[in-house]
């Protein structure tokens, strides 16, 4: 089992490299993550929905994600509650429990999840959530501890150096935890380190002398890997833009959800991709996105609030491209209607950018597709006939009279269609995630994008994601003891 320090200390990324070096070792491996607080999801291939994180662990392994991979997944929502995820499917009688019977029935679900998963698999690598120490909420932690105690596993503790106090957050830690729990702990990772690894010889050394752990590796810092974030936590650590000719601006939304849907456009090296956040500028960007969001219409009353739904309306005057995916799409549109009061009774004015209306329902849309372009005009229209694969999240559905974007196919249900645009298709909006993960598709939008502002770019294809688990397995190969990991893998055995 992998832990932290805290949130975003690395855990997701070790637990990749973990799973892929396994895999590529020649054991069947599965992650698990019994409980997870993430707005970035993913579906699996029969309809369930779980964290991006594992799905992205699975895919690494070599394998396709199941709901017993992730079973319990918060979605936070406005005004301080949450969507809970069990099993893939929302539960909504979760919130009509007591906190210790929503607890006792929610880790009887995750732990039923991991004894499936330990009886179809030789290894499980399963990966906490934000850190074993928070002592005020160990009797309701079902993510750390709890489940290594249940599984008998070995308990890999990952710091991060890059944020600081590295050597302090390892051992306070270990300090906090119940003896029976330290006793778990096998070794020590520090994530995130740049420069010479001869200057932490005397600290780890020292490291280890006071937790009689070994530190068992350090791993650097790895520009440039575009492995999916776990939630927008990630975005604190402000992504530097890259240095391409065209200017791309994501609105950054208090709830944004699956913004990893811009990593290969974002890889392109025609292309600098800027979060825009409120108090920031957008400026004229050669293209502008309203990304997912989880709470759509509060979501749209920040942006008004903020000002930046007044920056988004100023930039469409002026011509600036602008592309809405899933809940930015929904306030692309004319209004927003919630009869059920799914995100709260009562209707939202959208910006009214696209001649589209959407309603909510109770049932979430979940499923992966196969996507095909149908436009005729904008961008779209040069990648005519591109296929794709892609998926959909969403409790919306978006009625709209503009001719359609994409066809859309999924398993054996009937063809239907997505997404709308302005007439002369310079603003469009979908809801199918992975858009841009289609070579064709985002070849054409670099090429229109260029050719509107009249300059030659140099685009290449996005290294694949199987190239990123690739580099992401040789430097974690290089990086840590993996003799001494699959020793305490064999002792938990």
């Amino acid at each position: 089992m992998v832990q932290g320090t805290a949130s975003a200390v690395g855990k997701s990324i070790v637990t990749t490299a973990l799973c892929r070096i396994f895999a590529r070792d020649g054991l069947r491996v599965a992650p698990f993550k019994s409980w997870n607080m993430a707005l970035n999801s993913a579906v699996t291939p029969d309809g369930f929905e779980i964290g991006r994180s594992t799905a992205v662990q699975a895919e690494a392994a070599g394998i396709d994600p199941t709901a017993d991979m992730n079973p319990v997944l918060i979605k936070p929502e406005a005004g301080g509650g949450a969507q809970t995820i069990v099993l893939g499917r929302p539960a909504p009688e979760m919130a009509k429990l007591d906190e210790e019977e929503r607890r006792r029935l929610l880790w009887s679900v995750a732990s039923g999840a991991l004894d499936r998963l330990r009886g179809r698999y030789d290894l499980i690598v399963a990966e906490g959530a934000g850190s074993p120490a928070e002592i005020n909420l160990r009797g309701a932690d079902i993510a750390n501890m709890r489940v290594a105690l249940h599984a008998g596993a070995r308990v890999l503790l990952v710091g991060d150096i890059d944020c600081g106090g590295v050597f302090a957050s390892l051992l306070g830690t270990l300090m906090l935890l119940e003896p029976e729990e330290r006793a778990l702990v096998g070794g020590l990772i520090i994530n995130r380190f740049r420069g010479d690894r001869s200057l932490l010889a005397p600290g780890l050394e020292k490291l280890e002398q006071l937790t009689s752990k070994p530190v068992l590796g350090v791993l650097p810092y790895m520009h440039g890997l575009r492995v999916a974030d776990e939630d927008s936590v990630a975005l604190d650590r402000g992504k530097t833009p890259g240095a391409g000719a065209l200017d791309v601006a994501v609105i950054r939304l208090p709830h944004i959800s699956n913004f990893d849907d811009f990593d290969l456009l974002a890889a392109d090296p025609a292309v600098s991709l800027r979060f825009v956040a409120a108090g920031d500028r957008v400026g004229r960007p050669d293209l502008l996105i309203l990304p997912g969001a989880k709470c759509t219409a509060s979501d749209l009353e920040f942006a008004r609030s903020s000002g930046l739904a007044a920056q988004i309306l100023e930039a469409a005057s002026v011509g600036v491209p602008i592309v809405g995916i899933c809940g930015g799409y929904q306030m692309l549109g004319e209004e927003i209607l919630d009869p059920l009061g799914v995100e709260g009774a009562g209707s939202s004015r959208g910006l009214g950018l696209l001649p589209a209306r959407t309603t909510f329902r109770q049932e979430k849309r979940t499923r992966r597709v196969r996507a095909a372009v149908v436009a005729e005009g904008g961008w779209l229209g040069a990648a005519a006939g591109a296929a794709f694969d892609a998926y959909e999240i969403h409790m919306g559905e978006t009625a709209t009279d503009s001719r359609p974007l994409f066809s859309i196919a999924s398993g054996g249900e009937p063809e239907r269609f997505d997404g709308c645009s302005s007439p002369d298709g310079t603003i469009c909006g979908t809801y199918l995630h992975g858009l841009f993960e289609g070579e064709a598709v985002r070849s054409a939008l670099v090429r229109w994008l260029a050719a509107r502002r009249g300059i030659a770019v140099e685009s290449r294809p996005a290294p694949s994601r199987e190239a990123q688990y690739d580099r992401l397995e040789e430097e974690a190969r290089e990086s840590l003891d993996i003799e001494a990991i699959r020793a305490l893998v064999e002792e938990a055995e």
